[in-house]
């Protein structure tokens, strides 16, 4: 019998030639295009794009060369093999794009844990919200209150305006330290893609419902700044090219869809055992 979280999981969200977010992106949509059907292949084909995103989203304590190149923009050097000749080794460096700032609001779950999980998400995926009301809870239940994952959210609204909107949104709610209990309360009423239900009216509505002081929440979503940190997380997923929504990357493995809760449990234990 399924698990509660599995699901059919062959389609990513990704705008068509017609809608917003369509064209964009690095070298995974140009690799599969806005509508990608198979994860595996997906993921077989961009485990180096995961790895130097990886390196770049993610910290782990004492400052290393990784921590160093995170701040230059790029990723860890690596030392060419030694060489008998006396001429000094030269350093290789592989280059990647530079992550926004970190808000520890958007994290949920210990920085000690053995395993982060960056999801790239908007807040009108149909299977964003899918993951977010059914395979979401299990992973907090059996991973994050565990101490085993951190879960990391990284914005990426694909979508248009309404995407736009709620993410920014989403950022007020940070600023009050309360964007889970918003991003929870959205995703449970989430209305279908684009039916312009996603107004100022139905976002105070979700921010009572999320505990939020609305005075406050008004104004933080008026702030340029608020806007501009939810920018810089879709240019940087698109750098990425993230192809769709929802990815994410596991300790650096890319792995998209809303896939079966059995699936999440093999990739963290194989992140966790690779530790």
């Amino acid at each position: 019998m399924p698990q509660r979280g599995d699901e059919p999981a062959d389609v990513i969200e990704a705008g068509g030639d017609d809608e917003p977010g369509a064209g964009r992106g690095g070298p995974l949509a140009r690799l599969f295009g806005g509508r990608s059907r198979t994860a595996a292949a997906v993921a077989a084909a961009v485990v180096v794009l995961g790895v130097m995103a990886f390196a770049a989203l993610t910290r782990d304590g004492g400052r290393t060369s990784g921590d160093r190149a995170d701040e230059q923009g790029g990723i860890p050097e690596v030392e060419a093999p030694s060489s008998p000749t006396p001429h000094p080794t030269p350093t290789v460096t592989w280059p990647g794009p530079t992550p926004p700032p970190d808000d520890p609001a958007l994290f949920k779950g210990s920085d000690k844990a053995p395993v982060t999980i960056v999801e790239f998400g908007d807040f009108q995926c149909p299977k964003c919200g899918t993951f977010a009301r059914r395979t979401q809870p299990e992973l907090i239940r059996r991973y994050i209150d565990t101490g085993v994952v951190r879960l990391v959210w990284r914005d990426f609204p694909t979508f248009g305006e309404e995407s736009m909107r709620a993410a920014v949104a989403s950022r007020a709610a940070a600023r009050q330290g309360r964007f889970w209990q918003f991003h929870d309360a959205l995703y449970a009423r989430q209305p279908r893609m684009n039916s312009g239900r996603i107004d100022d009216e139905f976002l105070r509505d979700v921010a009572r419902r999320a505990g939020l002081d609305l005075a406050r929440f008004d104004a933080d979503r008026r702030d340029r700044k608020v806007r501009g940190a939810v920018e810089d997380d879709f240019a940087f997923g698109q750098r990425l090219g993230v192809p769709g929504t929802p990815a994410f990357l596991i300790n650096g493995e890319p792995f998209f869809g809303a896939q079966p809760l059995s699936a999440f449990e093999q990739a963290i234990e194989k992140a966790r055992a690779a530790r």
